[in-house]
């Protein structure tokens, strides 16, 4: 038999469930896949900390820094977002919107943002939807 607050912390979920975004939905599914692979949140990342990290990517840029072609990327794990910048590159197979990825690097904050250089990744099946 359910206690009180089983009853009442199923009842919250419920209610959450009806009332919640499709944002907030896609946010904490995102988390919780994240959490399942045994990842950080992003959240969650220190400076200049190694870190593993997985999500969906939200877009990828291919920009100029000082000259040198850079691969631009933002990985979102539904806890927040996560700029990931590989150098010298100008397109990686794979690397597109829409992929789940899970990356390996270390973490350091640049203009105010967390940051990955250049990590060690490995690419899985679009997310469903």
């Amino acid at each position: 038999m359910a206690t009180t607050a089983q009853r009442v912390g199923r009842l919250r979920g419920a209610l959450h469930a009806l009332v919640a975004s499709q944002a907030e939905l896609e946010a904490t599914e995102e988390r919780q896949e994240s959490a399942r692979r045994g990842c950080a949140a992003i959240a969650d990342l220190r400076d200049r900390q190694p870190a593993e990290v997985a999500g969906v990517l939200r877009s990828v840029t291919l920009r100029a820094r000082e000259n040198v072609p850079a691969l631009e990327a933002e990985l979102y794990d539904g806890s927040g977002a996560l700029r990931v910048v590989w150098t010298g590159q100008r397109r990686i197979a794979g690397i597109e919107p829409g992929r789940r990825a899970r990356l390996r690097g270390f973490v350091c904050t640049q203009d105010g943002r967390r940051t990955m250089f250049n990590p060690r990744y490995e690419l899985s099946a679009r997310p469903h939807g």
